[in-house]
């Protein structure tokens, strides 16, 4: 972070009609361009929400912050980071775009007392101005959607032979001989979805990644359902282009009916926030 403070301008109730105290720290939401937007939605804890524009043309929507990081119990701290998100959710909804930023980043006064905490915000804004903008154009107009499928393995194997045979064979055991040939038949019927999940895999992926601009692959760990993971992504898309995402979805499942998909959001492209300032180098103390 540049040791000159830059040129900007607060706006908002939270800095007090343009001037935030010299002892006071802030608390950053989201980097969003410089314009009219303005937040309509308290912060956590009902906190006024100001505008903090630095010269370079961008801006942090951001409160007066005169405590330490939010802490609390689990719920507490869960709220708030409610809270947090809706804030988020605001900028994304009423700014051209927008770049989350985490929980608990508090930008503070300098150490010496020489530059208050809007001069050390407006500098990093200024600093990182750049590529922040360069984050702005490219997350324009977008949302994140999360996408997951399953198989179901039972109304997978309901269509299958093997399985009919042995649900036919169950039918005619001893209680104690049939609580094993279930057991076997369950481990089948989700070793041949396990087979299924793997062929479905690629077709499934080219097809979602073709309706989005970009697609962040997550983990597939066992969720504790009973369905067999196919795959689970994020999505990034044009805002007014969801809904061919989702029929594409809708001719997987048609195609594939014992597929379990999901289909959430749309959000804040949260996942999509690739400049690595964001997180590692947004001024905290």
């Amino acid at each position: 972070m540049s040791e000159t403070a830059h040129s900007g301008t607060a706006q908002g109730d939270a800095t007090q009609g343009g001037t935030v105290p010299s002892e006071a720290a802030l608390y950053v939401y989201a980097i969003v361009p410089s314009g009219d937007f303005s937040p309509t939605v308290a912060g956590i804890d009902g906190l006024p929400l100001g505008v903090v524009q630095a010269a370079s043309g961008v801006s942090a929507v951001v409160h007066l912050h005169r405590t330490g990081p939010f802490e609390g119990t689990d719920d507490e701290v869960r709220a708030r980071l409610i809270q947090h998100g809706d804030v988020v959710e605001e900028c994304w909804r009423g700014a051209a775009s927008v770049l989350p930023v985490s929980f608990n980043v508090i930008v503070a006064p300098s150490a010496d007392g020489s530059r208050s905490a809007e001069d050390q915000l407006i500098a990093w804004l200024d600093d990182a101005a750049a590529d922040v903008a360069d984050e702005l154009r490219r997350l324009a107009a977008t949302s994140e959607l999360r996408v997951g499928i399953d198989i179901d393995p039972v109304a997978y194997g309901q269509g299958l032979d093997e399985i009919q045979e042995l649900e036919a064979q169950l039918q005619s055991q001893s209680p104690g001989v049939r609580r094993l040939m279930s057991r076997r038949l369950e481990g089948r019927r989700k070793e041949l979805a396990a087979a299924a999940a793997d062929q479905l895999y690629a077709d499934c992926r080219a097809r979602i990644a073709m309706r989005c601009l970009d697609v962040d692959e997550r983990a597939t760990a066992d969720r504790g359902t009973d369905g067999v993971p196919v795959l689970s992504m994020s999505c990034l898309v044009h805002s007014d282009q969801t809904a061919l995402l989702g029929q594409e979805l809708a001719e997987i499942r048609d195609e594939a009916p014992w597929a379990v998909i999901r289909f959430l959001g749309p959000w804040p492209p949260y996942s999509f926030v690739t400049n690595s300032t964001l997180s590692s180098s947004t001024p905290s103390n």
